[in-house]
């Protein structure tokens, strides 16, 4: 697949599932307002990972007009558990970037898989996504999205719910379709 089909799959992934179920209140005001990056990383490897990550940082740092980015990165960490670790890299980046309550690192992948949970399990869906990929964030609109949200705390157990009752068969489904989705 290109770079294209990667961020088309992708974006119809956000309009479809993120935003479109509501799994995120605070994203469909950002994608309206053209403030997601979308970027597709050619990292082969756990090191130009990395060095993409703090390339986007930096971009994120220099570009107050984006508001987040979404750092996909089709070529390295396909294997879950892989995935799972190398976030531990990214938060110490972060740290030694001296960049710990500026931005904030979020998780999707095709495989992902909360603690606790069968991997077929519908809720796993809630962090699905057509491919792997970073979510950074700004701490600050974070914080003031939380802070003027009703019931932040309860995203997670209407997320759950919502994906346990739409079924994994089905998000199963809408994933293919997004991750099959053309240009």
């Amino acid at each position: 697949m290109n770079e294209s089909q990667v961020v088309s799959a992708s974006r119809q992934w956000v309009e479809e599932v993120v935003v479109g179920y509501n799994l995120c209140p605070f994203a469909k005001r950002e994608l309206v307002k053209n403030r997601v990056r979308f970027v597709v990383s050619e990292a082969e490897n756990e090191d130009e990972l990395l060095q993409a990550l703090q390339s986007e940082l930096q971009r994120l740092e220099d570009e107050p007009d984006v508001e987040t980015t979404l750092l996909i990165h089709p070529g390295v960490l396909q294997d879950f558990f892989a995935y799972n670790e190398f976030l531990d890299a990214a938060d110490a980046l972060l740290s030694y970037l001296e960049l710990e309550g500026v931005f904030q690192v979020a998780s999707f992948h095709p495989d992902y898989q909360f603690a606790g949970t069968d991997a077929g399990a519908a809720e796993n869906y809630t962090n699905r996504s057509p491919y792997p990929m970073l979510h950074l964030l700004r701490e600050a609109s974070l914080e003031s999205a939380i802070d003027n949200y009703p019931d932040v705390d309860g995203i997670p157990d209407r997320n759950i719910a919502l994906m346990n009752e739409l079924g994994a068969e089905k998000m199963r489904t809408i994933l293919k379709r997004c991750t099959d989705a053309k240009t």
